[in-house]
């Protein structure tokens, strides 16, 4: 089973809200999903990120497979960084 940290859309017509969620790859893009880890709403100024970070890490150190954007935000929040660094240090 390939799990993917990706998002899942929330909120109204035209007025999109995300949750960064971990999901088996062959689920829908709104199906089921494992776990969530936090959520991204692009709609205010400055967008509104919310990430669970001891998660993140988690799913990751666990072999889960960010979507681009997901990616883009867990850089932003240094979670890659910190992720990146863990790696170094097991070896």
């Amino acid at each position: 089973m390939a799990v993917k940290l990706r998002l899942r859309r929330m909120g109204a017509k035209k007025d999109p809200f995300y949750r960064i969620i971990a999901a088996d790859s062959r689920s829908p893009r709104d199906g089921r999903f494992i776990e969530s880890i936090g959520y991204y709403n692009p709609t205010t100024v400055p967008a509104e990120v919310k990430i669970n970070e001891e998660l993140a890490l988690k799913w990751l150190a666990n072999g889960a497979i960010p979507s681009d954007t997901v990616k883009n935000l867990f850089s932003k929040a240094g979670i890659m960084k910190k992720h990146h660094e863990s790696k170094i240090r097991s070896k």
